[in-house]
């Protein structure tokens, strides 16, 4: 009696092919002048996690899995062994939201092993222009893409007249160069400039804030008629405190009042409102800037290996420099790469406390290649080498 013929069994389907991230991160608690300002703990993690949900979803069906792995270091301390551990873990790339000496640090060691490094957080120039790195791209703007953004608000508003206060650390200075560098550009005028010193007073004490309260009005007397008073405090020392309290009535803009952003957790637009309503549901708060940073780095590399199907580093990074390339993230337009730096090209938002009042570039800023190379370095003033 002849045995019943067994069912062949199909081909064996692939493992997934395993796309492994590395988060790289400096944190440690900050302060605020308002509670409301404290950066969420998962803040920048939170939209990484999200991107890589939207990658599976995508990658599931072409046999690629997307997955992350969370390092975190304290502040300019060294991020070797951090980034040993990440790459023992055949990490393809890493984003990093780390001080501007530990991201270049972290580059050139990743450069050695062929990992890509995504910067989500830091805004420096100069990590795009003379020290930028072949291998480091940056999903975050600027200070100076900023910086002309909301300067290109204030010129299509004709308000030209701009008194500017700034903290005395050195990224407030920067900051304040940023605003100084867009009034040469676009056309308005500093009528008038003061640096509002930190002496260490306890933000937090009651004593502390009133102190500072009762300054302000005082400090930005004397000033000669301005339109907007312009305030570069990324220290968090005193700008929360300016609007409302100037000694001329006037709108204040920078970062407090009206502030130029990579995204706006009020964004509805261009399909806003769904990345919105998925982020709320996974993490229970709304997207903040550093959030969009991340998720478009995750998804740039989802949209790279999808598209190579590969999850090779040279031929995910030979991608993105192609003319191929663009991400969608719900900024009204796709965004692509400055071949001369590494820099994502992107609207800025301008908004204040509750929604979005504009969007950069403004109408009748023209470019010759892109309306977005009118916020930032163009290619003609780059000091930029890639290496």
């Amino acid at each position: 009696m002849t045995e019943p013929a067994q069912p062949r069994a199909g081909p064996a389907k692939p493992a997934p092919v395993d796309i492994h991230l590395g988060y790289l991160r400096a944190y440690a608690p900050q302060l605020a002048l308002s509670v409301l300002d404290v950066p969420p703990r998962d803040e920048g993690v939170a939209g990484a996690n999200v991107a890589i949900v939207d990658n599976n979803t995508t990658g599931r069906f072409l046999g690629q899995a997307f997955s992350l792995d969370v390092t975190e270091v304290n502040p300019d301390t060294d991020v070797n062994a951090a980034f040993e551990a990440l790459a023992g873990k055949g990490v393809t790339a890493i984003l990093a939201d780390l001080s501007p000496s530990q991201l270049l640090a972290l580059a050139d060691v990743a450069a050695a092993k062929g990992i890509l490094v995504f910067n989500v957080g830091a805004t420096d120039d100069r990590l795009r222009e003379e020290d930028c790195r072949a291998n480091l791209f940056h999903t975050v703007p600027t200070r100076s893409m900023l910086a002309d953004g909301l300067a290109q608000y204030l010129i299509w508003k004709q308000w030209r007249r701009w008194a500017l206060v700034y903290g005395s650390h050195d990224r407030d200075r920067l900051f304040a160069e940023a605003l100084r560098r867009a009034a040469e550009r676009f056309g308005g005028e500093i009528v008038a400039q003061k640096e509002f010193v930190d002496t260490g007073t306890a933000r937090r004490t009651d004593s502390g804030v009133v102190q500072i309260q009762r300054q302000m009005p005082v400090f930005t007397q004397g000033m000669p008629e301005y339109d907007v008073l312009l305030v570069a405090d990324e220290s968090e020392v005193f700008g929360t405190y300016v609007p409302y309290r100037t000694w001329q009535p006037r709108p204040v803009a920078g970062t407090a009042g009206l502030m130029p952003l990579a995204w706006h957790p009020a964004s509805e637009q261009w399909g806003g409102t769904q990345i919105q309503n998925r982020f709320l549901k996974s993490t229970g708060r709304r997207m903040l800037s550093k959030d969009m940073s991340a998720w478009t780095a995750v998804r740039i590399i989802g949209e790279a290996a999808t598209r190579t199907q590969s999850d090779d580093t040279a031929r995910i990074a030979a991608f993105i420099h192609s003319p191929d390339f663009s991400i969608a993230a719900f900024k009204g337009q796709k965004l692509t790469f400055r071949a001369w730096n590494n820099q994502l090209r992107q609207p800025v938002f301008i908004g204040d406390g509750h929604s979005v009042v504009s969007t950069s570039p403004q109408e009748g800023f023209l470019h010759q290649v892109s309306e977005l190379d009118t916020l930032g370095i163009d290619q003609p003033e780059t000091k930029c080498v890639l290496k």
